[in-house]
């Protein structure tokens, strides 16, 4: 469902918004995160939802155009999608089936490691710098063992 293992990528999905008290934070560090660790072992996948508070109300156009401008932000950036209720999108679906953690607020972040397998789930209250560590730390064993394999 949710394989990257052909390009051999950890993954941190998330449920963004333009209009959220945590919309700044959040996406200058994934902006970093992405920096640091993207493209080729890390990509943060950015899903918009308006679903909480109504806080992404523009057209995809129109919030690709702000956040690649406002938060230089240059990791991938999907369609506004529903990712709760009977409309969810399937991606949501199968991370909140294999989490056991449904988004009930804007910026929800799942790790996902190379096998596509969900590591873990966490609301906006936890800020992308305390889950650096161990995306750095799953990072650093992709690296390790692409160069086991040379």
């Amino acid at each position: 469902m949710f394989s990257t293992s052909a390009l051999n990528q950890v993954s941190l999905v998330v449920n963004v918004a333009s209009e959220c008290g945590f919309t700044e934070e959040h996406y200058e560090d994934l902006q970093q995160l992405q920096r640091d660790f993207g493209p080729y072992h890390f990509n943060v996948l950015a899903f918009p939802c308006n679903q909480f508070g109504q806080q992404e109300p523009g057209s995809d156009k129109e919030i690709d155009s702000f956040v690649r401008r406002v938060y230089g932000v240059s990791f991938p950036l999907f369609s506004k999608i529903a990712v709760v209720g009977t409309g969810a999108n399937n991606v949501y679906k199968y991370l909140v089936e294999s989490s056991e953690n449904e988004p009930d607020w804007n910026f929800w972040k799942y790790l996902v490691d190379v096998n596509g397998n969900v590591l873990d789930a966490w609301g906006p209250k936890v800020s992308v710098k305390e889950i650096r560590p161990k995306i750095a730390e799953m990072v650093r064993q992709i690296i390790r063992k692409k160069k086991e394999e040379l």
